[in-house]
């Protein structure tokens, strides 16, 4: 892209060749619908929401924004967007309903599906706190009408942390995975954010891809996913198909762990025999590793304190003298030194890629992203542009910082993953932007909705009842809590 665009292609981002930017190209292009479940409303909805309608896609182009009711935050927002554009893009507003067999999320995508255009040859889910490119719908559209073989069309994250701690873990549990999206190519993962499919798959219902998500379907991606595995249909991930995801400002390790327990609740929904073992493949490979990972630290930290204690007892002198502690600690040291490295310099690149996809937008809007300068000089400034994150020496000086918050991040959330995933399968329910789902044979059996309703998620959309650990009590005690219920599961935010 960048040598297109240092030889005058100054449209690169948009498309590989100039030529598909002629009209009498544009006009022969299909008609794509984009569904968009929304739910409540938050400090970067609005940005996100003109950056999807907003798209430079030259053919036929409809926006369904679904809702489950008027009275969610999002259904007034949505609608003051829609009549500000209302001569240039032809959108509307849904109102789906309560869920009764399945998720929200996949009930109001269902409806959505149902409402789209007739004429819709593609049909493009996106969650609303996505941050689109202008030339995102055009590359998957190509990609589509390129190789027809193509089930669903997927992308990753880069999550945007906004300084706390929690919101470091969520961008650490992201980043490793974005390794198994950027492959340009054939891959096994979908990401529920982003998913191009062809309209009439859900028309036929096609492998019964609709009745699975309807009658007790609790995640969109894992479940569209096991039925491509089931059926050896193909998923891809275009390489430009990375997207900004801004993190709340306000994004507590409380609702860290409420994102968390969702993230691995999801194993314990199945649509078949096959996927069942693969979950419980997937629930084993990552309890070891994760605690695979921390284990060597506490050993490291034993060793370290052993050789600090050496020196005052003459039986422990003899035993660290005869064990090779230290050198195991170096090499700690070293690979951990690379695994940062190599998390930082992912994240460069990708944050690289998006300015150049987005190159019209304002940058600079998103300096209230404080990038945990926990090591820098008090002078340091700590909030900074998204397009001033791209610059060396700017990405010197936040290295330290960065890194160690990262390294705690990493520490964390490994963990916490296997308590998060013991938790969610003793429990069998998870409480969702305040609505309780219950699972029996993986597939949601029972709905429970609170009297008032909660808005909650990554993106920092308005709460109400918020609930983080208790004031005067450690984060440990809030944790100790919530494992102390484990067969009475409590009504978290999420």
């Amino acid at each position: 892209m960048r040598r297109k665009m240092a030889s005058g292609h100054s449209f690169a981002f948009l498309c590989d060749d100039v030529d598909e930017l002629e009209h009498s190209v544009q006009q022969k292009l299909p008609m794509v619908s984009v569904v968009m479940p929304l739910k409540g409303f938050g400090e970067h909805n609005l940005q996100n929401w003109r950056t999807q309608i907003t798209s430079l896609y030259g053919g036929p182009l409809e926006f369904l924004f679904v809702v489950e009711s008027k009275d969610d935050p999002a259904y007034r927002a949505v609608s003051r967007l829609i009549v500000e554009y209302k001569d240039k893009l032809d959108a509307k507003v849904v109102v789906a309903g309560f869920s009764t067999t399945c998720s929200q999320k996949i009930h109001n995508q269902l409806i959505g599906v149902e409402k789209m255009h007739k004429d819709s040859k593609y049909v493009l889910f996106l969650d609303d706190d996505v941050r689109l490119h202008p030339g995102t719908v055009g590359a998957l559209t190509k990609e589509m009408e390129k190789n027809p073989e193509i089930f669903i069309q997927t992308g990753y994250p880069l999550d945007l942390p906004s300084g706390s701690l929690g919101s470091y873990c969520i961008y650490e549990y992201h980043m490793p995975c974005s390794i198994g999206f950027a492959t340009g190519g054939r891959t096994f993962f979908l990401w529920g954010g982003c998913m191009m499919m062809h309209a009439d798959d859900f028309r036929q219902d096609l492998y019964g891809l609709v009745t699975a998500l309807k009658n007790g379907g609790y995640s969109d991606d894992m479940t569209l996913a096991a039925i491509a595995g089931q059926h050896k249909r193909l998923i891809t991930s275009p390489p430009v198909a990375v997207f900004p995801h801004p993190l709340a400002s306000d994004l507590s390790f409380s609702r860290y762990w409420n994102y968390l327990r969702k993230q691995t609740f999801v194993l314990e929904s199945y649509v078949s025999k096959v996927n069942w073992i693969m979950n419980r493949a997937l629930f084993g490979v990552h309890f070891y590793l994760s605690w695979g990972f921390v284990c060597p630290y506490v050993m490291a930290l034993v060793h370290i304190a052993t050789t600090l204690r050496a020196p005052y007892s003459a039986i422990v002198k003899e035993a660290a003298g005869s064990s090779c502690g230290l050198k195991l600690v170096s090499f700690l040291l070293i690979c951990t030194l690379t695994e940062l490295v190599s998390m930082w310099n992912l994240t460069r690149v990708e944050i690289q890629l998006c300015n150049m996809l987005s190159p019209e937008g304002p940058q600079d809007s998103l300096r209230s992203y404080n990038w945990g300068l926990v090591s820098a000089s008090s002078k340091a400034p700590t909030q900074y542009s998204f397009r001033h994150l791209c610059r060396h020496d700017l990405l010197n000086y936040v290295f330290v910082g960065l890194e160690f918050q990262v390294f705690v991040a990493v520490l964390v959330d490994n963990f916490l993953y296997p308590i998060s995933a013991i938790r969610s399968h003793f429990s069998q329910s998870i409480n969702w932007s305040g609505i309780r789902y219950y699972l029996r044979d993986g597939k949601i059996s029972k709905i429970e909705r609170e009297n008032s309703s909660k808005y909650t998620d990554l993106g920092g959309k308005h709460l109400y009842g918020k609930k983080t650990y208790p004031a005067g009590k450690s984060l440990l005690g809030y944790l100790s809590i919530s494992l102390a219920q484990w067969h009475q599961p409590k009504k978290y935010d999420v």
